[in-house]
């Protein structure tokens, strides 16, 4: 059957992960290939407590390389039953307490490791590290197929896209994924600081044009009066000061994508000309006399604005609304998900350490409780920047408040009066205290509806297995032929 399904599967390395993780009812899990290119092993797909993690890392001799590189180089599958006793442990993202690592051997040789991990310490054990050595077996062959070089080196380029963070992400990356091939427009929205430019680069990286241009322009940073000339050039003498012929932006990205963020402050009068370069593929670059330059270009627009009421007033053309939002994407603020707080947190831990050259630091359960504290309006650009700025600031092993921004410094004195005021449980404590037996009768009443078969649960459930073998673990329910309470 793991056979089956990896022969079948359209994305293999997500395949091979998730699989892994439903054998060993992991929390993390982990696909390494080695990329000659790159000189180590890299990073191809990576889940972390159910949200995968397309962060690229290389993993080299000469550097504190960690677990899986030992098992490349022995060509033997390892168990750390507790991390925090092993020498070869080197912390990625969050800490884990156990790891099980097989190598993926070719033709007598290792192409890769297959990795699993959880929180606690022996969370893991000898029958698990079996499972892996024989899903990484049959996995061998498929990934050499599919060419493993490529996968590989795709990873080290690839823009970072977190999946799975919240119901309304999954939603956005099943549409991505379905609109993105195709050449429709695409119109992404969301309040300020979603990730509409990292949506967008994702759209384009997974179209058949992602070996062509991708252009960007912010219409909101441009002066209304230099704006068509950006947009769609200009030739000699158009104006005062036009000394030399000017390729537009859509001239720039013919064969690629043109991402217009901001379309929102894109003036009434150049909305003509945008509709026509979309609908008939013809720019006219400003002051020219000549006939339209044919382009190809697929656009994708993003706004915090509402445009159907600017429509309404006639402050943005409706048929070009309607044109730009043949597929649009809802992006969800961060407070919708903050659940996940502390892997996107970790993310941009990695993502600013190594871009100031510092080791990671860790991020220590004050400072992750003083994040979710937050309300961060300024979403996940927010969070980003915070612990940007935490990283400058911060000269130990561990994130300290004081390493914070202001404001969420500023929330201590009033967490501090809460604590003198009569002890009253949480929301959180609250929540846990009515949902954890409704949670657990609901899970034992789905499994056995479905006799037991945890992936056709998952589906009815509408969650993916590794979440729905998490959700059993927490809830302290064991799967045997019956659902038994721990």
């Amino acid at each position: 059957m793991i056979e089956d399904r990896l022969h079948n599967a359209t994305r293999l390395e997500a395949e091979l992960v998730a699989v892994a993780l439903e054998e060993t009812a992991a929390d993390h899990g982990a696909l390494f290939v080695w990329d000659k290119d790159a000189g180590g092993l890299v990073l191809v797909h990576h889940v972390v407590g159910g949200v995968t993690v397309t962060l690229p890392r290389v993993v080299k001799h000469g550097e504190k390389a960690g677990i899986a590189l030992h098992v490349y180089d022995t060509d033997e599958p390892y168990l750390s039953a507790d991390t925090s006793r092993d020498p070869l442990y080197t912390r990625y993202l969050t800490d884990v307490g156990c790891i099980a690592a097989a190598p993926i051997r070719y033709q007598r040789r290792p192409i890769g490791v297959l990795t699993v991990s959880t929180r606690e310490p022996r969370g893991l054990t000898q029958k698990d590290l079996a499972a892996i050595a024989a899903i990484a077996d049959v996995a061998a062959p498929l990934l050499r197929r599919v060419q493993v070089d490529k996968l590989s080196r795709a990873a080290t380029g690839r823009p970072l896209m977190i999946k799975g963070l919240s119901s309304g992400w999954r939603e956005v990356e099943r549409k991505l994924e379905l609109a993105a091939p195709t050449n429709a427009p695409i119109l992404i929205r969301g309040e300020s600081g979603t990730g509409k430019d990292l949506v967008a680069r994702a759209i384009h990286w997974n179209s058949r044009r992602a070996e062509r241009p991708y252009v960007v322009v912010n219409c909101a940073a441009i002066p209304e009066t230099l704006l068509e000339s950006i947009l769609f050039g200009h030739v000699k003498g158009a104006f005062t000061g036009a000394a030399f012929h000017k390729v537009g932006e859509f001239q720039k990205a013919n064969g690629g994508t043109l991402f217009l963020d901001e379309v929102g402050e894109l003036p009434v009068m150049l909305q003509a000309k945008v509709l026509r370069a979309v609908e008939q593929g013809e720019v006219q670059p400003l002051g020219s006399n000549e006939p339209p330059d044919r382009v190809d270009v697929r656009l994708i627009c993003a706004t915090n604005r509402d445009l159907e009421a600017m429509a309404k007033t006639g402050a943005f053309r409706d048929d070009l609304f309607y044109r730009l939002s043949v597929m649009t994407l809802e992006l969800p603020p961060l407070r919708s998900y903050k659940d996940n707080l502390e892997v996107l947190a970790n993310v941009f831990l990695e993502q600013s350490s190594a871009a100031h050259n510092k080791p990671a630091p860790r991020l220590g359960p004050e400072v992750l409780a003083r994040l979710a504290a937050y309300d961060f309006p300024g979403n996940v650009r927010e969070l980003k920047n915070t612990i940007e700025h935490a990283v400058i600031l911060c000269t130990g092993g561990d994130l300290r408040i004081e390493d914070l921004p202001k404001p969420l410094q500023d929330l201590a004195p009033q967490r501090k009066r809460a604590r003198t005021e009569p002890a009253i449980p949480t929301l959180d404590e609250a929540r846990e205290r009515w949902l954890a037996p409704l949670e657990r009768q609901y899970l034992t009443e789905l499994l056995g509806k479905h006799g037991g078969n945890v992936k056709a649960a998952a589906r009815a459930a509408g969650i993916n297995t590794v979440t729905l073998y998490r959700l059993l673990k927490r809830r302290g329910l064991h799967m045997g032929r019956t659902v038994k309470q721990g």
